[in-house]
């Protein structure tokens, strides 16, 4: 079993993920609009080119998302995407990247529980949580 964010986006799907790819040295390994696929005919042209799927692989991770009609969207809440690495400075450059445009809900810095820990909602309404290694270490 393996647990897979999805995020719903507002029409800046593919925005985002070429930011995250970029942020995160990952891949995008699929990305399909409504125009590529059967559901074409079920959307307005409006909403042909926004992303229906996409996938983005980090490493041995992944995360999706899509653009979400107007009529199912909602702003994110109620969770974070929650990063780890032991790389302190890697983390701490992911914050800033993410932190660039948005909003930070708690500065990067040590905790008693890690050596690096952050909270920030990204410029495309994502809320992050990035941390790095455990304070004791």
């Amino acid at each position: 079993m393996k647990f897979v964010n999805y995020l719903l986006f507002n029409g800046n799907c593919r925005e985002a993920f070429e930011f995250y790819a970029k942020v995160f040295d990952g891949e995008i390994v699929g990305m399909l609009t409504h125009r590529e696929t059967p559901a074409s005919k079920d959307v307005s042209e409006e909403w042909q080119d926004k992303i229906i799927n996409a996938q983005l692989v980090i490493g041995d991770q992944s995360i999706m998302a899509s653009d979400a009609p107007p009529q199912y969207r909602t702003e994110m809440s109620g969770f974070s995407v929650s990063v780890d690495t032991n790389d302190l400075a890697r983390a701490e450059t992911i914050f800033a990247a993410l932190a660039d445009g948005g909003t930070v809900n708690m500065p990067f810095s040590p905790t008693f529980w890690a050596k690096g820990f952050g909270m920030v909602k990204d410029k495309f309404g994502t809320p992050w949580m990035i941390s790095s290694g455990n304070a004791g270490e």
